[in-house]
């Protein structure tokens, strides 16, 4: 009868410590965030504001992690935090054909993930994980009706030496929607602009392949002059303008980024051809989705499935106002 009250002692201590290990992990948790292009401004600002959350909320340690979009690199990541046991992760894949592996690498562990900015979505195009980013196609309409705007004010819609240029980045599934919305508003507002004078070139994301898709379509198309350039994102389109630099076309040009956070470097100037940006914030992004995720491991709480910010435009004489900066 004794052994047999110790050992239930000892399974209730046993099971008291397994318990208590887990609540302190949960009280405390370990979160890590991997992002796709860990040197570019937006990620960084979205890390320091997912880390200040994680801290706020009484988490141990936010791991910030740069997979520089390699897939390899990115893959290695996730196994790394997994083997040192994070509590949760956030996640920008390099490549959204890694989506799959993503979600069943950290499943498998029992480690909860919210994809950030761009969805880790399954072959079907649906959801994987729970996403938080922007509202891309409605911010992309907004982006082709200031365009098509400024357009009309300055009589370049026919002008027969304007070309319109859309950056696209055509496998990224959360950029899609913004340049399809770029394409549509222009459109409507100016159904009558010539479609032969519409360009579209692919890049990556990063600010040299944004030179260079521009490049080629300003070397293809040297009997334009003057062009409106959109695009998937702010890297993408500033590349565009040291494109227009470059060829000596950016004094009769004008574009609209995607984020303002470059665009700020550009407002600052005395000329650039970048003339607005919808204003959305990494810091909104990095926040609400480390806070989801927190409450998430802590409480249990549900995690929505789609959580989209919102954007307003800025330009040169506005930014500053409603960036709030000084």
């Amino acid at each position: 009868m004794k052994k047999k009250s110790l050992l239930l002692a000892s399974l209730f201590l046993g099971m008291f410590v397994i318990k208590g290990v887990s609540f302190a992990s949960k009280e405390k948790p370990v979160i890590a965030g991997i992002y796709k292009a860990g040197d570019q401004i937006w990620f960084i600002d979205e890390g320091k504001a997912s880390e200040k959350v994680v801290k706020e909320l009484g988490g141990e340690k936010f791991i910030y992690i740069d997979a520089k979009m390699n897939p390899d690199t990115y893959l290695t990541a996730v196994d790394n935090v997994i083997a040192q046991k994070v509590d949760g992760v956030l996640v920008c894949v390099p490549d959204q054909f890694l989506s799959g592996v993503t979600v069943e690498k950290l499943k498998d562990a029992n480690i909860p993930v919210v994809a950030v900015d761009d969805p880790l979505i399954g072959e079907d195009g649906k959801k994987l994980a729970p996403w938080v980013g922007i509202d891309a196609y409605n911010i992309g309409y907004s982006v082709g009706e200031w365009l098509a705007n400024y357009a009309k004010e300055n009589k370049l819609e026919k002008d027969p030496n304007v070309g319109v240029l859309i950056l696209t980045m055509d496998t990224v599934s959360s950029v899609v929607p913004r340049t399809e919305g770029e394409e549509a508003a222009f459109k409507k507002i100016l159904p009558d602009f010539p479609k032969n004078r519409i360009f579209k070139a692919d890049y990556n994301g990063e600010t040299d392949k944004g030179f260079n898709a521009a490049s080629a379509i300003f070397t293809a198309n040297p009997q334009i002059t003057k062009w409106l350039i959109m695009g998937g994102n702010e890297e993408g389109v500033i590349g565009g303008v040291r494109a227009l630099e470059q060829f000596g076309l950016d004094k009769d040009s004008a574009a609209i980024a995607m984020g303002a956070y470059l665009a700020i470097g550009e407002f600052e100037k005395d000329y650039s051809a970048l003339k607005a940006a919808p204003f959305f914030s990494s810091i909104a992004i990095g926040g609400e989705s480390a806070k989801m995720l927190m409450e998430h491991i802590q409480k249990d709480t549900p995690m929505k499935e789609s959580t989209a910010v919102k954007a307003e435009i800025v330009t040169k004489d506005n930014y500053k106002k409603i960036m709030n900066l000084k």
